[in-house]
């Protein structure tokens, strides 16, 4: 006589159970791609014009930092800003707040990022002149395809740098030249922009990811023509 094969039911507690083991699942395949491959970010601000523009959504990838390529003048970076730019109080190291970076979930502590253009690689000597432009060691930047204006100001020692609240080299009369392992980065909208002629110099170990896909732009009228000079 054949035995017949008895069905068990799945309990609530069967459930629930295979519930987060999906969502752990899910969360941790999450932070992998966040973290080694890429993420969507948002525009702020300004002070990418007229390239990226407020409430543009744009994707960041990571791969090339993984792979360790180096990053190249005119790729435009997501970075954690130095912690000068952060009122002198330094990235947080505790729990809520290195899993808020990981996962990005707005519930959790989120520390500020900033977007802008690499205009200095280290080695490179870097002069600005009041309503010409960028010179690069001794060399005349051509950025007409992507800069709101020329910059309003000078910049020819390290005293230069800075504002009227803070100068992170006081009296230091030497050129200006990025330092290994850092970058001199700038917003694409010159007179509008908080970044290393304001702060100084760029830590590469802070660079998030690079820009590579605009992939949403609020309607509202065409206020600049759509820019992809950041996409390479």
């Amino acid at each position: 006589m054949q035995e017949k094969e008895v069905e068990t039911k799945p309990t609530s507690s069967d459930w629930i159970k295979e519930t987060l083991k999906t969502l752990a699942l899910t969360l941790v395949l999450f932070v992998v791609i966040r973290g080694t491959i890429a993420e969507a970010r948002y525009i702020p601000s300004s002070s990418m014009e007229p390239t990226l523009q407020i409430s543009d959504r744009l994707i960041i990838e990571k791969l090339s930092g993984l792979f360790q390529q180096p990053i190249r003048r005119g790729d435009i970076v997501v970075f954690y800003p130095p912690a000068i730019e952060l009122g002198g109080k330094d990235l947080s190291y505790d729990p809520l707040s290195l899993l808020g970076r990981l996962t990005g979930f707005p519930f959790l502590p989120c520390e500020k990022a900033l977007i802008k253009r690499v205009v200095g690689l280290p080695g490179d000597h870097i002069l600005i002149e009041h309503g010409v432009g960028v010179y690069i060691n001794g060399q005349l930047l051509d950025e007409s395809g992507y800069t709101k204006e020329v910059p309003g100001y000078d910049l020819k020692t390290l005293s230069d740098i800075g504002n009227p609240y803070f100068h992170p080299f006081p009296n230091n009369m030497k050129p200006i030249t990025v330092p290994e392992g850092s970058l001199f980065v700038m917003g694409d909208n010159r007179n509008n922009s908080a970044d290393s002629h304001v702060w100084g110099f760029l830590d590469q170990k802070r660079v998030i990811g690079r820009a590579c896909l605009l992939f949403w732009r609020p309607f509202s009228g065409p206020k600049y023509s759509t820019y992809t000079s950041f996409i390479h």
